[in-house]
């Protein structure tokens, strides 16, 4: 695959890091993109994102920014702003797409209006009485349901519930922890994955990787253990459901603004019927991430993803 290396003589500050909770997987993914823009002789070196990541970017002369962050103040906008200020192009989506996309309430709100199918969802509410909004999703959705925080990504602080008493034990102290706590139904069925690349007309949809976690859902023991999910990609999927599934990740990408790179995570029901979890707009790119293995089954290397990445790095974002 010719994949051109339009900034190279340019400084390249790696972003990773940062204080969310996806602190270790940052830091993870941030060391394997380094790792790869050194080998292909480009001026790059890391930046652990804190309070201080204006000065260190004006310290080190970074020309832009490669982000590798997860999370609150990487993938919702926080960053994004900074470095538009600072007029520093980086890689990925910009400010509103990010803000969107890491709050999963907005999201669907979103994919509501542009018709894009997405699991029934509840939205829980600080301070109410927590026994009252269990029973009332209970009488919106059916179990077993998932709880999860709207702004976390990883699987952070997810539950599996399978009755009323469970579900009642676990939000009052995930919703201490997450005021913007909500419950989807749990729609048991294939779960896939879509990365998106390129810009423009050139946007692209990668091969659907299926994920089969040893445990009961995808939680963040399953994403980051090696050995403990297998991952199937190409996805055992027929010819036109694939087309569907690609088509419906390229509409997420788009009808959210994203910009550059994307990954969509997608539920196939039994009945073939397709529903959106998520879009993330800096996906993982760690060892045992989702994006380096679809790319490697279209034909390309670590090493390759990382540049076309960086070629999409710009200041001039759509919808912002």
């Amino acid at each position: 695959m010719a994949i051109e290396h339009r900034h190279k003589g340019k400084r390249i500050g790696v972003l990773m890091g940062g204080k969310s909770g996806e602190r270790e997987v940052s830091l993870r993914s941030g060391a394997g993109v380094l790792g790869a823009l050194k080998r292909q002789g480009y001026d790059a070196i890391g930046i652990d994102v804190d309070e201080n990541v204006a000065q260190k970017l004006r310290g080190e002369n970074i020309d832009i920014a490669f982000l590798a962050l997860h999370g609150r103040g990487g993938e919702d906008g926080a960053i994004q702003g900074l470095l538009e200020i600072m007029e520093i192009p980086y890689t990925g989506s910009g400010i509103q797409a990010c803000a969107i996309s890491m709050d999963k309430t907005a999201t669907k709100f979103v994919l509501d209006r542009m018709g894009i199918p997405y699991a029934k969802t509840y939205i829980f509410t600080p301070g109410r009485w927590v026994a009252e909004q269990c029973e009332e999703m209970l009488g919106r959705l059916r179990l077993p349901v998932i709880l999860k925080p709207a702004c976390e990504g990883s699987s952070l602080g997810c539950a599996l519930i399978k009755s009323r008493e469970h579900a009642e034990r676990e939000a009052a102290p995930l919703l201490a922890k997450y005021p913007d706590l909500i419950a989807e139904e749990f729609i048991k069925g294939q779960d896939v994955t879509v990365g998106i690349l390129g810009t423009g007309e050139n946007t692209r949809a990668l091969p659907i990787l299926e994920l089969v976690p040893d445990n009961e859902f995808y939680d963040y023991e399953a994403k980051y253990t090696k050995g403990m999910t297998k991952f199937i990609c190409p996805a055992n999927l027929d010819d036109d459901l694939t087309r569907q599934v690609q088509q419906l990740a390229l509409d997420t990408h788009r009808a959210l603004g994203s910009h550059g790179v994307s990954r969509v995570d997608i539920i196939v029901g039994p009945d073939r019927s397709l529903y959106v979890l998520e879009l993330n707009s800096i996906p993982g790119m760690t060892e045992t991430s989702d994006i380096p293995a679809e790319y490697e089954t279209a034909g390309g290397t670590y090493d390759e993803l990382v540049i076309e990445i960086l070629n999409s790095a710009t200041l001039e974002r759509l919808g912002c």
